[in-house]
């Protein structure tokens, strides 16, 4: 009797270990915050590390509140690989050190030449002077030349977290980084009689990817708050001065404002998703829509 409750209860322990998923067996863990990072990454680690991303598909950064279910995943990780001069990056980070100081945490855009001012009137290198750093914009991944950079700096934090692995990271790198110098190889050629060609876009997501192939990006929404019907018209104009025929939006979050201001532009209108997982797929979206013209 005694040898069949014994054998009950290993059995009954081994099941519970099964279902719990079995720690032993599971990948390291390092979390991004966007998609587009998450596809970078992933490049790069390949099977050896199971890759988060806080920022689901078709989410806002603007609005986003990360749940707490994301957070505790995000503390357990490895490492963090924050994008950088994004708002809800800034909100969260001083909770994650406090619950987890062990956590490694990495900005990817270390070493981009910023842009500040693309939020507002102009747009220009950032020297980063303190007053203006919250100016920054931080859609750096908007780049193939400045995904170079990021790649990089994740390749250096993934040999720093997970040493062991280091020559399989290097390999990873090295072939991506030959993706990225042919994407970028193409979009110069689609784009090469384009230059000082002006394009419209809501939200100022393409600022990195206009100033990598000579563009000119009009962005005519503004920052987290409702824009005048001055500050609309003003861009109206600006768009026309400079016959913008592209006009890019993502469908999930300002088509109707869109639709409406292009009603007195006549532009064609393009959905894009530059928080996609199929980043590449996403920048020849952008470079086809400008060529074609």
């Amino acid at each position: 009797m005694r040898i069949k409750i014994k054998y009950i209860f290993l059995v009954i322990s081994s099941f519970m270990f099964i279902a719990c998923g079995g720690n032993v067996s599971q990948k390291p863990v390092v979390t991004v915050s966007l998609q587009p990072q998450k596809y970078f990454l992933e490049k790069i680690v390949g099977d050896k590390i199971d890759v988060k991303c806080l920022l689901a598909s078709g989410g806002n950064p603007e609005t986003y509140e990360p749940s707490l279910t994301h957070l505790v995943n995000l503390e357990n990780s490895e490492a963090y690989f924050m994008v950088g001069n994004l708002g809800f990056e800034a909100a969260i980070i001083e909770r994650v050190k406090n619950n987890n100081t062990d956590l490694k945490i990495y900005n990817n855009s270390d070493g981009v030449d910023l842009l500040v001012g693309t939020h507002g009137e102009c747009c220009h290198h950032n020297h980063l002077s303190g007053e203006h750093s919250h100016d920054i914009d931080p859609h750096t991944w908007s780049s193939v030349k400045n995904a170079r950079i990021m790649a990089k700096n994740m390749c250096d934090a993934m040999i720093e977290v997970d040493k062991k692995n280091a020559g399989y990271y290097t390999k990873n790198y090295n072939h991506f980084v030959s993706e990225l110098d042919s994407l970028d190889a193409r979009l110069t050629s689609m784009l090469a009689s384009k230059k000082g060609t002006a394009f419209l876009v809501w939200h100022p997501s393409l600022s990195y990817f206009a100033r990598d192939y000579g563009l000119f990006q009009i962005s005519v929404g503004q920052e987290g708050k409702e824009a005048s019907v001055q500050q609309l018209q003003s861009k109206i104009d600006e768009a026309k001065a400079h016959n913008a025929e592209v006009f890019f939006y993502q469908k999930e979050f300002d088509s109707r404002q869109a639709e409406v201001v292009n009603e007195q532009i006549g532009a064609e209108m393009v959905i894009i998703n530059p928080l996609n997982y199929q980043w590449n797929h996403e920048m020849l979206i952008i470079a086809d829509a400008i060529a074609s013209k």
